[in-house]
């Protein structure tokens, strides 16, 4: 885990660096809290650019749940690095990849029970409907 977190901080360091040397190369001068502002934001709107088509492509489909889906899957990924990152500022446990990864498949495997249970009802429903329409 620690290997993996010092492989993102050094690829986050080199983009950095890559962006300052542009911002110098070009004589914007850009502070660092406006290059912030503008990458941060020029990513998020092309985040947006991306997921609102498909979001959109999905509600239209009637996949609401996979929309769902998508945010809880990705908020489990934060949290539980948070919860790691945490247990390493805190000394308060051990910062381990492996339980981010077992975080995320719990909730993969309980959603997966979730997903096969809430389509059986739905067959149980449709057929109990057809019977009475008939």
């Amino acid at each position: 885990m620690k290997e993996f977190l010092y492989w993102i901080v050094g690829l986050i360091a080199k983009i950095h660096g890559y962006i300052m040397r542009l911002n110098d190369a070009y004589e914007y001068n850009f502070s660092d809290k406006e290059l912030h502002f503008l990458v941060v934001g020029f990513m998020g709107m092309g985040f947006i650019f991306v997921i609102y088509p498909v979001f959109k492509w999905l509600a239209k489909r009637d996949h609401v749940m996979v929309i769902a889906w998508i945010y809880v899957f990705t908020l489990i990924v934060v949290i539980t690095f948070a919860i790691e990152i945490g247990q390493k500022v805190t000394n308060t446990g051990n910062m381990d990849f492996a339980d981010i990864v077992m975080g995320v498949l719990g909730f993969a495997v309980m959603f997966f029970v979730f997903a096969v249970i809430r389509e059986v009802y739905k067959l149980v429903r449709r057929i109990i409907n057809n019977k009475f329409e008939e």
